[in-house]
């Protein structure tokens, strides 16, 4: 469950379709992926206020990768924004409540704006044959689509809002329905044409996000997190005039560091299960993190993770212990994304 809604999980298994989207090309029902539609004349001056990244200077037509954060520095969400025009936002949300966030932030303010949470429901296509299937559906001008940008482009008459942007590493794209009707005619279309490129229904696929550096709001970040223990550091923009909740609290957590930060891991072991969090300590016992995700990757034969570790351990090669299922199993620190 994510937002509310079911996501599926898998459609064969997390080894299979890890190979699969790193040679061919996938779908993913994404729609959990809810967009926060937030418009009038003061939306940007919300907007802003939820995010501590500058968006001053954003342009209609981009995606930009924005952590929100609560008056603590605390991150709310680590959504995609994307600006449509000059007085009306999409915030496309990972798991949690930003909707409330934003509603709450505007009362308060009292702002001119109207927020609701957009009919949309999202396909992302992802995978190295993902450009040749899109140019097939929707024509040549989609591979002149920038990373991290977006435009509208037609099927059967019917105009989509589709964004180079998507939750692997595997380049693809992401097409916002809001047609129900014309969205499963694009669906059944893509799986009509889509057999030239062995095309399947997929999801996002744990070891290769993992792998590629990206992280899961819930799994490996929480409100208990700030930007810097994350890594968000070049969206953390505290030397300019704009106005966000928690500026400063996030000045006061730079100017006296962190004591943490996310970080790879490798795990020798090829498979381990996770619940919450597994405790990583040291050759001498002490604890030095926390795994908060891993799972198995064919590419290192091995497992690997995200952990939350102690910034003076937080150095490549640094050896620790793990305890699963009454055995000791060491592992090593490494940087994100994973190599």
């Amino acid at each position: 469950v994510y937002n509310h809604i079911l996501l599926p999980t898998t459609f064969s298994t997390s080894e299979e379709e890890y190979k699969h989207l790193k040679e061919h090309v996938q779908i993913w029902d994404v729609s959990v992926q809810r967009e926060i539609e937030i418009s009038g004349k003061d939306s940007y001056q919300l907007v802003q206020l939820m995010t501590c990244r500058d968006l001053s200077k954003s342009k209609i037509g981009s995606c930009y990768y924005a952590p929100l954060v609560d008056i603590h520095g605390g991150i709310i969400n680590d959504p995609l924004i994307y600006k449509l025009n000059e007085n009306q936002w999409r915030i496309c949300i990972a798991d949690s409540d930003v909707l409330l966030f934003a509603k709450g932030i505007a009362e308060v303010k009292r702002l001119n704006v109207k927020i609701l949470e957009a009919n949309i429901d999202t396909l992302a296509v992802q995978g190295p044959k993902s450009f040749k299937l899109m140019e097939k559906v929707f024509g040549k001008k989609i591979l002149d689509l920038k990373f991290f940008k977006f435009d509208y482009f037609e099927f059967n008459n019917y105009k989509y809002l589709i964004s180079r942007s998507g939750f692997s590493k595997q380049g693809g794209f992401e097409i916002h329905t809001d047609n129900s009707k014309t969205a499963l005619e694009l669906y059944d279309y893509f799986f009509k044409i889509g057999s030239e490129f062995n095309l399947k229904p997929g999801t996002p696929n744990h070891p290769e996000r993992i792998e590629g550096g990206l992280l899961s709001y819930g799994n490996d970040m929480s409100l208990a997190d700030n930007p810097f223990e994350c890594g968000f550091d070049k969206y953390v923009n505290l030397d300019t005039n704009i106005t966000f909740l928690g500026k400063e609290s996030l000045v006061k957590i730079k100017k006296k560091g962190i004591n943490k930060k996310l970080m790879g891991v490798k795990i020798d072991i090829n498979y381990l299960e996770i619940v919450n969090t597994l405790p990583l300590n040291s050759s001498e016992g002490k604890l030095i993190g926390e795994l908060r995700s891993g799972a198995y990757s064919p590419k290192f034969d091995k497992v690997v993770g995200i952990a939350m570790i102690n910034k003076n351990f937080c150095e490549e090669g640094k050896k620790f212990n793990i305890k699963f299922k009454d055995k000791t199993i060491e592992g090593s620190v490494c940087n994100l994304p994973i190599e």
